[in-house]
C-alpha cells in the first residue's frame, strides 16, 4: 500500500498529458501577463488595510521595513515556486509539483486543500469587494436593499447578489479564454496600480519629517489607542500581537505576509503559458518584485503623512488624505481598490479551476472535468461548476465564516514545494531546468522554517478547521481517488528509494 500511496508521476508523463487534443490547454500567455496576473491577484485590500494596523500596533514608521521581511520571507517560497514552475509546465502548481517529488497522496492532499483555499479566498474577496461597492452606492445615495446586500452585522437573512453576480459574470470571463482574461485583468491592474502610484506621488508632498520620529517606536503611545479590535485582522488572522521595538517590525511582518500572498497562483497557469521555462520565472519573480517595491513607498508616504498612532485602522491611505485636507484622494482610493479587487477574485478562481482540472485529468477527480472546450480552449466544466458553487457560497455565507481558513493552506504549499525541489533534485537530478533555486538545500529549508513560522502563530480554530477538511480529503481519496487514479488503471509511476536502499515498483 505504501507504494501505491507514494508513487510519483514522472515529469515527462505530466508533460505528455498536456498534448492531449481533449485535455490540453491553449497556451497563449506571456511574461508580461504572467506579472500583471501576479500584481493583480497580490495588491488587494492588503496595501490599503494592513499598512495603518501595523503601524500603530507593531512598527510604527519601521512598517516600511516589514514589508521588506515579508517580501524576503515570500521571495524563498518563490524562488522554489520558479524552479518547479519552469521544469513541470503543467495546470495544477503545487500540487503537479508534489505528484511529481512526494508521491500520489501528497499530492491529493495539497490539491485537495488549495481547491478549498482558492474557493474560500474568492469567495471572500467577492463578498469584499460586494462591500466597497456598496459603500460607494451610499456615498451616491443609493442603498441596496437589506435582503440583497452584505449581511456582515445585520439581522436580515438575505442574498448577496453582488457578490455573487461578480463571480458569475468572471466565470463567464475564463470560459471564454485565458487571452481574454489577461486582457481585462491588465486593463484593471492598470487602474489600481495608477492609484496606487497617485498615493506614493501625491503623498510625497504632503511628508512632514516629524511624524517619522521615532522611526522604530519602543513602545505603543498613550494616545495610539488600540487597534486589536480591527475586523481585517480579527477575521484573517484572529490575533494582533502589541509588540514594538525591533521585535515589532517582526511581528508586523508576520501580519503584513498576508498581504503578498497570491503570487503562488501565477504558477497555476504555466500550461498556458508560450514559452513557461523563461516567463515563469519571469512572472512570479517580477511580480513579486513589484508589489514589495510599491507596499514599501506606500507604507513611507503614508507613515510619513499622518503619524502612525493617529492613522485609521479601517482605511488608513483613505483617511490620510481627508485628515491632510485632500477628501477627493480618498474617494479615488475607495473606487480604485473597488476595481482592483476584481483582478484579486478573477485570479483566486482561475487558479482553483485549474488545480482541479489538473486533478481530474490524473483521474484523482472525475475525468469528465478533465476535457477542454472545443472552440476557447478552458477547463470550462470545472469552472462552470466552481464559479456557480462559489457564487452561491458568496451569497449566503457571511464574511466571518469564510475567511477563518483562507490563510493555512497557501503556508501549506509553500512547505510542501520547498521540500518538493529538495527531493526532485535528489531523485531527477538529470530533469532540464531553465530556472534552478540557488543555495539548495539552504533557501528551501529557510522557506519551510519561514512558513512554519507562519503557520504556528495562526489561532486554533483554524487548525481544527483544517484539518476537518483534510479528514474529508483522505475519505474521498480511499473511497475514489486512489482507485481512479491514471496511476493505477495502467499509468506508470516512478521508482521510489526504499528503505534498504533499493526501489519499489507501484
Amino acid at each position: 500500500m505504501t507504494s501505491t500511496l507514494f508513487r510519483t508521476k514522472k515529469v515527462e508523463q505530466s508533460i505528455l498529458d498536456t498534448e492531449e487534443p481533449e485535455h490540453a490547454l491553449k497556451k497563449s500567455l506571456s511574461a508580461l501577463d504572467l506579472t500583471v496576473f501576479g500584481v493583480g491577484v497580490i495588491i488587494g485590500t492588503g496595501i490599503f488595510v494592513l499598512t495603518g494596523t501595523v503601524a500603530k500596533d507593531n512598527a510604527g514608521p519601521a512598517v516600511a521595513l516589514a514589508f521588506v521581511a515579508a517580501g524576503v520571507a515570500c521571495a524563498l517560497a518563490a524562488l522554489c515556486y520558479a524552479e518547479f514552475a519552469s521544469t513541470v509546465p503543467v495546470a495544477g502548481s503545487a500540487y503537479t509539483f508534489s505528484y511529481a517529488s512526494l508521491g500520489e497522496l501528497p499530492a491529493w492532499i495539497i490539491g485537495w486543500d488549495l481547491v478549498l483555499e482558492f474557493a474560500l479566498g474568492t469567495a471572500v474577496v467577492a463578498v469584499g469587494w460586494s462591500g466597497y461597492i456598496q459603500s460607494l452606492m451610499d456615498n451616491a445615495g443609493w442603498q441596496m436593499p437589506a435582503a440583497l446586500g452584505s449581511r456582515e452585522g445585520s439581522d436580515v437573512f438575505g442574498f448577496d447578489i453582488l457578490a455573487a453576480a461578480l463571480v458569475l459574470v468572471l466565470t463567464v470571463i475564463l470560459v471564454l479564454g485565458m487571452k481574454l482574461s489577461a486582457r481585462i485583468t491588465s486593463l484593471v491592474v492598470a487602474v489600481k496600480v495608477t492609484v496606487v502610484l497617485v498615493v506614493i506621488i501625491a503623498g510625497a508632498f504632503l511628508i512632514k519629517g516629524e511624524n517619522y520620529d521615532p522611526f522604530i517606536p519602543k513602545e505603543k503611545p498613550v494616545e495610539a489607542g488600540s487597534s486589536l479590535d480591527s475586523p481585517l485582522i480579527q477575521l484573517m488572522f484572529g490575533w494582533a500581537p502589541s509588540n514594538f521595538g525591533v521585535m515589532g517590525i517582526f511581528t508586523a511582518a508576520s501580519v503584513v505576509f498576508f498581504a503578498f500572498i497570491g503570487f503562488d497562483v501565477v504558477a497555476t497557469a504555466a500550461e498556458e503559458t508560450r514559452n513557461p521555462q523563461r516567463d515563469m520565472p519571469r512572472g512570479i519573480l517580477g511580480s513579486l518584485l513589484i508589489c514589495t517595491t510599491l507596499y514599501v513607498l506606500v507604507s513611507i508616504v503614508v507613515t510619513g503623512m499622518q503619524h502612525y498612532s493617529k492613522l485609521s485602522v479601517d482605511a488608513p491611505l483613505a483617511d490620510a488624505f481627508k485628515e491632510t485636507g485632500h477628501p477627493w484622494f480618498a474617494g479615488f482610493i475607495s473606487f480604485g481598490a473597488a476595481v482592483g479587487l476584481t483582478t484579486v477574485c478573477m485570479i483566486l478562481l482561475l487558479g482553483q479551476t485549474r488545480v482541479f482540472f489538473a486533478m481530474s485529468r490524473d483521474g484523482l477527480l472525475p475525468r469528465f472535468f478533465s476535457r477542454v472546450h472545443p472552440r476557447f480552449k478552458t477547463p470550462h466544466r470545472p469552472t462552470i461548476l466552481l464559479g456557480v458553487i462559489i457564487a452561491v457560497l458568496a451569497g449566503f455565507t457571511p464574511l466571518t465564516e469564510l475567511a477563518a481558513l483562507v490563510n493555512i493552506g497557501t503556508l501549506f504549499a509553500f512547505v510542501v514545494v520547498a521540500i518538493g525541489v529538495i527531493i526532485l533534485r535528489r531523485t531527477r537530478p538529470d530533469l532540464p531546468r531553465a530556472f534552478r533555486t540557488p543555495w539548495v538545500p539552504v533557501i528551501p529549508i529557510l522557506s519551510v522554517c519561514a512558513s512554519l513560522w507562519l503557520m504556528i502563530n495562526l489561532p486554533a480554530e483554524t487548525w481544527v478547521r483544517f484539518g476537518i477538511w483534510m479528514a474529508a480529503g483522505f475519505v474521498v481519496y480511499f473511497l475514489y481517488g486512489r482507485g481512479h487514479s491514471r496511476l493505477a488503471r495502467g499509468g506508470r509511476a516512478e521508482e521510489q528509494p526504499a528503505a534498504g536502499g533499493g526501489t519499489t515498483a507501484p
